[in-house]
């Protein structure tokens, strides 16, 4: 009886090890140096992966892994602190209300779901920039909810093999 729950602490300690991970790999992703035209579209990594966790695993990622990672990218895209920490606070609360009903849709449906969060985060960095100072909406604002509303199959397919190689729970 004890050896088995040591081996459960162990692939517990792993299982979020690899979501750390995975977090932080979509922080690089976040900011890394991209030329011009890549740069307008590179999606929210790190609420992508936000997001698959807090589905996949609800009850270990949440709201206060949300606020501390959009606290750190505050930080690392130098944006006043704060502005990703609400967006993706919301977005994950959002998405732990609705985990039960997404986890059964099809990928093309949880992609629509995907595009209304990232739209709802976009939207709310938007609305804090332009209280800050008034600012136009340009055509480029849509182009990260697309590409990472195109990028979710990818981001769910490689997130869920990461989970299930020595299976998280």
């Amino acid at each position: 009886m004890k050896h088995k729950s040591k081996t459960m602490q162990i692939n517990n300690y792993y299982g979020f090890g690899r979501i750390i991970l995975t977090l932080l790999l979509a922080m690089c992703l976040r900011i890394a140096p991209l030329p011009n035209p890549l740069a307008d579209i590179n999606p929210d990594w790190v609420l992508l992966a936000l997001i698959y966790w807090s589905l996949a695993i609800p009850e270990r990622v949440g709201i206060f892994h949300a606020w501390t990672f959009g606290l750190l990218t505050d930080v690392l895209t130098g944006r006043m602190i704060g502005q990703y920490a609400l967006a993706y606070s919301l977005v994950i609360y959002i998405c732990l209300k609705l985990h039960k009903r997404l986890r059964q849709f099809p990928i093309i449906q949880q992609g629509l779901f995907i595009f209304f969060c990232l739209l709802l985060s976009q939207l709310l960095l938007f609305l804090i920039k332009n209280v800050q100072h008034p600012a136009q909406l340009h055509a480029s604002f849509w182009f990260p909810v697309f590409s990472g509303t195109l990028c979710w199959p990818l981001v769910y397919t490689v997130l869920r093999f990461v989970r299930l190689t020595r299976r998280t729970k």
